[in-house]
C-alpha cells in the first residue's frame, strides 16, 4: 500500500466534506465487503481519491451516477465489472465484486471462471452479452458491430451506453487500485488461500478457487 489511511481526525478542511460524502454513499450503495477501517478511515479506491480531492470527487460523482438507479440488471453489471477487474488483475476490485456478485446470485463456478479470465459456458443471454461486450472493450479497439447491436437490442440504447461507461469507470478504478497498490483486506491470508470468515464468509477451499488467480 503506497498511501496511508487517513483517520477522520487527520482530515484536512478540503478532505472532510468529501470524506463525509463518500462515507455516507458507501454505506448506502456499497455493502457486503470491507471498505471502512476500524478507525473510520476509508479503504479501497476511496483512500487514493480522498488523498487527491480534486480528482477523487469527480470520480466519485461518476461512480454514484452509475450506481444509483441503474438500468442494467445487477448480475449483468457485476459480470461486466469482474471482466474488467480480471483484465487488470485488480485484487481489491475482484474481492469486492465477487462478494457483490454472490449477493445477486452468480454461482461460484461462474465467478471463478471469470476471475481466471475465461468465459463461463453457462451464462444467461444477458450475462453473455455483458461478458462479450466488456471483454471487447478491455481488449482495445472498436467493439464489433454485432456485439454492439446485441447490447442495444437486449438493454436498449441507454443500457448499452451505461455498460460502456461502467466498464470505463472500472478501468479507472482498477488502474487506481493497481497504481497505488491498494491491498485486499487480509491480503496475506488470501495469498496463502486462507481467508477469514469475517472478511469473506467463504471457507478456505472456495477462497483458493476464487482468488488463486490474483494472489
Amino acid at each position: 500500500m503506497r498511501l496511508p489511511f487517513i483517520a477522520p481526525a487527520d482530515l484536512s478542511t478540503e478532505q472532510r466534506p468529501i470524506y463525509e460524502y463518500m462515507r455516507t454513499s458507501i454505506g448506502t450503495n456499497f455493502q457486503g465487503f470491507k471498505s471502512i477501517a476500524e478507525n473510520g478511515a476509508l479503504m479501497g479506491p476511496w483512500n487514493p481519491w480522498l488523498h487527491e480531492p480534486k480528482f477523487g470527487k469527480p470520480i466519485w460523482d461518476l461512480s454514484l451516477s452509475l450506481s444509483m438507479s441503474p438500468s442494467l440488471p445487477r448480475a449483468v453489471r457485476e459480470v461486466a465489472i469482474l471482466v474488467t477487474a480480471a483484465k487488470f488483475h485488480s485484487s481489491y476490485a475482484l474481492y469486492a465484486h465477487v462478494i457483490a456478485a454472490e449477493r445477486c446470485g452468480l454461482s461460484d463456478e461462474k465467478l471463478a471462471t471469470i476471475v481466471a479470465g475465461q468465459r463461463p459456458g453457462d451464462l444467461t443471454r444477458e450475462e453473455a452479452i455483458a461478458y462479450d461486450f466488456a471483454s471487447a472493450l478491455v481488449q482495445g479497439g472498436v467493439v464489433p458491430e454485432l456485439c454492439y447491436r446485441q447490447a442495444v437490442q437486449e438493454f436498449g440504447q441507454h443500457g448499452a451506453a451505461e455498460l460502456i461507461y461502467l466498464v470505463g469507470l472500472y478501468c479507472l478504478v482498477s488502474v487506481t487500485l493497481n497504481g497505488f497498490d491498494v491491498p485486499v483486506p487480509e491480503s496475506d491470508a488470501i495469498a496463502s488461500g486462507e481467508v477469514s470468515v469475517v472478511a469473506r464468509g467463504l471457507d478456505a477451499a472456495r477462497a483458493r478457487v476464487l482468488f488463486g488467480a490474483v494472489s
